[in-house]
């Protein structure tokens, strides 16, 4: 073999090393990620997941103690990316709680309206996992619980005569908005309108409406 063309092999393996194949349980993790968001917690048994991760039961079984556990922390992950989120949404107007509000449902209309939204994944398992012993139903409530508290929070800020009045009513908007979602497409649904909505509960509860949008300018006519 020609020793110059085998050194430039070896350089070309050292350039671009072989990728490591994801460990098990993370393939596992983002398949049943995908399958419960997708199809339901219910509907996606632990052969299924087993499955569609390339692996076996007992794979399975040696990752999670249990499909319970599997879920309780699919939903941690979730309620993660939903704080991320949410903080991302709201750092452009730190000081101004209405701005953040209003920022906060008209990302939400976004979000919802993409074509592979099923709406809020854990509003989604409360509806699936109505037991308070499910190893779950402690992360809905904890997320939910601080999100109810967010918002009280945020209409305290902007001076609401009944602030915690106000922060449940845009919690209510949310989580229908969300669950309108399954059975609207969002153009002719509920969920288009959210942000609409929540400035003009915010106008009723703070006396101050929102300011009417700029008028357009006329192009010149040359």
């Amino acid at each position: 073999m020609n020793p110059v063309r085998t050194k430039q092999v070896d350089v070309i393996e050292e350039d671009f090393p072989e990728q490591p194949k994801p460990r098990v349980r993370d393939r596992i993790f983002r398949t049943a990620r995908e399958l419960f968001y997708r199809h339901g917690i219910r509907a996606v048994g632990v052969d299924t997941i087993a499955c569609e991760a390339g692996t076996n039961k007992m794979s399975f079984y040696r990752s999670f103690p249990s499909k319970d556990e599997l879920v309780a922390e699919y939903l941690r992950d979730q309620e993660r990316e939903g704080w991320a989120w949410w903080d991302e949404v709201v750092a452009p107007h730190a000081g101004n709680p209405r701005a953040q509000v209003e920022a906060l449902f008209d990302a939400m209309v976004t979000k919802t309206c993409r074509d592979e939204s099923r709406g809020c994944a854990l509003a989604n398992a409360a509806v699936e996992i109505p037991d308070p012993t499910h190893p779950a139903h402690a992360v809905v409530e904890h997320y939910k619980n601080e999100m109810r508290q967010r918002f009280r929070k945020l209409a305290c800020e902007m001076g609401a005569k009944e602030a915690d009045a106000l922060g449940d009513a845009l919690m209510l908007l949310w989580e229908g908005s969300y669950l309108t979602r399954l059975t609207f497409s969002c153009d002719q649904g509920p969920a288009h309108s959210a942000g609409k909505a929540a400035r003009t509960l915010i106008g009723a509860y703070t006396g101050q409406p929102a300011p009417a949008p700029l008028p357009r300018r006329r192009a010149k006519v040359t």
